[in-house]
Formats: structure tokens, sequence, C-alpha cells
């Protein structure tokens, strides 16, 4: 399928692009033109993605919580396409923990992953997009970032953490012509909400359950997510910028209670 080449000659990085959102925000980019460097800590997964999608991809192993694993992904996209003038920064886990018995060490970690990472990723494109006056950088963070559950700590704390972070980075880049935007996705059919409905003693109840609560009485796809990454991302949203996108079947427009 041809795609529509609104990302045409751009240059994008993607974190956690192995599986889920991340993945099919690859696919959409390459699909729409761009040259796409991506990366997971699982080349078992990310190779075959790499081989399958052709000569405009290319997959890095990483630990996006590792800074000299974030510079590597840059240097790699730059030795084989140029600088990026996209950033997405998906890679993400869920942690469940008492805030109490939470050690440190489970903190930076998942913080790491889920709020540094985004940093790490901003602190190694914006240099070059700064040079050039240009660029687009979209966080992946969560509804959880506006609305939450009973048991998600500290998963809340590190997508609002996302969030405050686009907007400052926005406010911050914006005179260099460079956007910066957050996506918010509801219950999507990726490994980590399967899982979460895998763990009851009836998935199937447990998926029923889960949709009852959705307006739109379904869960969403991931390349739903990607699409509107990819607006954001690209031209078409060429003055939006500091703001977040709620993707989430209408989830957060209920009432609180």
């Amino acid at each position: 399928m041809a795609g529509n080449p609104t990302l045409e000659g751009e240059i994008a990085i993607v974190t956690g692009g192995a599986r889920g959102i991340g993945r099919a925000v690859v696919e959409v980019f390459v699909d729409h033109g761009a040259s796409v460097v991506f990366c997971d800590l699982d080349p078992e997964l990310g190779q075959p993605i790499e081989q399958g999608l052709g000569p405009r991809t290319r997959f890095v192993t990483a630990d996006v919580s590792q800074e000299a694993d974030i510079a590597n992904v840059a240097d790699v996209c730059a030795s084989a396409f140029g600088p990026a003038t996209i950033l997405v920064n998906n890679a993400g886990v869920n942690a469940n923990f008492d805030a109490t018995t939470m050690t440190g060490d489970d903190w930076d970690r998942f913080m790491g992953v889920d709020l540094k990472s985004a940093w790490l990723g901003a602190k190694y494109v914006l240099p070059h997009m700064r040079e050039v006056r240009r660029g687009a950088i979209v966080n992946v963070a969560s509804m959880h970032a506006l609305a939450t559950l009973e048991g998600f700590f500290p998963y809340a704390a590190a997508k609002s953490g996302l969030v405050g972070m686009t907007r400052s980075l926005a406010l911050d880049w914006g005179p260099h012509g460079i956007r910066v935007n957050a996506v918010a996705p509801g219950y999507i059919r990726t490994r980590l909400v399967q899982d979460s409905i895998d763990r009851n003693p009836d998935p199937a109840a447990a998926e029923q359950s889960m949709v009852r609560n959705i307006p739109l009485r379904r869960i969403g796809d991931p390349v739903e997510i990607a699409n509107v990454i990819r607006f954001l991302a690209s031209d078409d949203a060429s003055y939006i910028t500091g703001t977040t996108v709620h993707i989430d079947g209408g989830v957060t427009a209920k009432r609180a209670g």
C-alpha cells in the first residue's frame, strides 16, 4: 500500500519500537515516507521488523534508561540517515508498588524507563533540531496522567511527569521552531493491557468489565495511536505544541465517582 507522503524526507527515532504502540508508529512512519531508527531491549523482536520494513529502517538494541545507549541510538540515526527531525518517546513499563515498601533502586529503575528516558531522548535530538530550526517530539504518556486507579503507584506519577515535561520543553524550544506534544492512550491492545487482562481468573470476564467502562465499548488498536502520533509529528500539526491529546475511547471524559 502506498503511503500518504506526509512524512516524506523526515528522519525519526522511536523508542520502544519493537512491539505495541511503538511498532505501529514505526510501521505508520515508514508507510508515510519517513526513515526510522527504532530501539528496544530485545533484538529477537526488533531485527525481524527491520528486515521486513526494508532499507529505511534501522533497529538498535538499547536500554533507554542508560544515557550511553540513547546517545548511540542518536549516532546510529545520524550515520544511517542523518540527524533526527522527529523523536517519539514511547518506551515504557508498568509498575504497581506500595509506596512504603518500594525501594530507592525500584524507583530509579522504573523512572529511568518511564520518565528519564524521554529527557535523554530530547537531550540528544534537540541540538540538531535547534540548528535547523525545526523538529517535532511526541511523548507517549497515558490516561493515568489525568485520572488513575488504585494500585498504579508510581506509574501515574511518571506519566504525569511526562506531560509536565512536554509543556516545559514546548515553551523552551518553541522559539527555535521545535514542537513538543504528548498523547495519552487509554486501553489499547498492547502486551501490557493484555497481561493485565490475562492475570485475572476469568480473562474474558475481565475484558468485558474493562470494555463496559469505555464509552466507545471497545479496546483500541495500536495503529489508532500511531496515526495521531503521525499527525502530531507532521507539518499538518504545525501550530500545535505543548498539548496532550487523549486517545482513550472517552474514558477520561467520564465524571469522577
